[in-house]
C-alpha cells in the first residue's frame, strides 16, 4: 500500500501508552479504550492522525480531516486483519 511519506501505521501493544491513549481519545472520544482487542495507528510527523480502535462488540476508525483519501483508512484496516 503506498501512503504519503511522512506517515506510517502501527499496531502498538495493549493498553495503549499514554500518549497514544490521549491521541486515541481525541479522534474517538466515546470509545472504550479500557477493553480494546486491537489497535491500529496512523503517525505522521509524530503525530497520532488516524486510529483504527477495535473491542468486543465494536469498532471505529476516524481520520483527521486533512488526511483522508489517502489510502490511510485501507491501511489502518489491513493492520488488524
Amino acid at each position: 500500500m503506498n501512503l504519503p511519506a511522512r506517515v506510517r501505521v502501527t499496531r502498538p501493544p495493549l493498553p495503549l501508552a499514554p500518549a497514544l491513549r490521549q491521541a486515541a481519545l481525541k479522534l474517538c472520544p466515546a470509545a472504550p479504550l479500557d477493553t480494546l482487542a486491537a489497535a491500529a495507528l496512523a503517525i505522521a510527523g509524530g503525530a497520532v492522525i488516524g486510529v483504527y480502535l477495535r473491542w468486543e462488540g465494536g469498532e471505529v476508525q476516524t481520520i483527521e480531516s486533512g488526511w483522508r483519501g489517502r489510502g490511510i483508512e485501507e491501511a489502518l484496516r489491513e493492520a488488524l486483519d
